[in-house]
């Protein structure tokens, strides 16, 4: 008799830039809701376009826009229509110097008991944060994971976010020396779902609500 795979916890890539989404994916039974945050004039803005400096456009892989026909959401808002969960994870956009502090206040004095989640691929942005808030390491590159490999021997770390091409069964198995949290991202289909499974990745970071209410359902 074969032994069933173990649970998969499944992660709402990109659905927490809206409050709609964010509400959507919280119904759906996700384990996490990301947002992405940058640091704009002051601001703490939720999307995922990028600015374009000195110019009033945002883009993505999708194209440009400009920025007064985009409206994001402002982190506060979006931490208030979370209410009591704590199913967010904040992904800090860019280097910006006050981007990290700013949240890491935001937080301590909007949801102080709370366990929501920081993922960052500029890791030492990490260091704003407090307890009970959990620090995510991430990293899309293979030079990324080399690094990764180093931080982890300095110490254990709650979880790490890596790019699913990147991961092995066995690279997976050496980073849960350091974590017991291995997320693979992005899966978006069946045959990234069946690949996050075989490397033996712990959560999986997906935009498809429907793929992810499967891997809710399967638990």
């Amino acid at each position: 008799m074969s032994t069933p795979p173990p649970p998969l916890l499944a992660v709402a890539h990109r659905s927490g830039n809206t409050v709609a989404g964010l509400q959507e994916a919280l119904a759906a039974g996700v384990d996490l809701v990301e947002c992405d945050v940058h640091a704009y004039r002051g601001r703490l803005e939720v999307r995922h376009h990028r600015s374009m400096a000195g110019l009033p456009l945002l883009w993505d892989r999708d194209g440009v826009v400009p920025r007064n026909r985009h409206e994001p959401v402002e982190l506060a808002d979006l931490v208030a229509a979370l209410g009591d969960d704590h199913r967010l994870m904040i992904d800090l956009k860019g280097v910006h110097p006050r981007l990290a502090p700013q949240v890491a206040r935001l937080l301590r004095e909007t949801s102080p008991d709370r366990s929501l989640t920081v993922c960052t691929k500029a890791w030492w942005m990490l260091d704003a944060f407090d307890v009970p808030v959990r620090r995510v390491l991430s990293a899309a590159t293979r030079r990324g994971v080399e690094r990764l490999r180093g931080r982890l021997a300095d110490g254990p770390v709650h979880g790490v976010s890596v790019r699913l091409a990147l991961l092995t069964p066995a690279l997976v198995d050496e980073l849960h020396r350091g974590t017991d949290l291995v997320m693979a991202w992005t899966v978006d289909d069946e045959a990234a779902l069946a690949r996050a499974r075989e490397v033996g990745a712990d959560a999986v970071i997906g935009k498809d609500l429907d793929l992810l209410r499967t891997v809710v359902a399967a638990r």
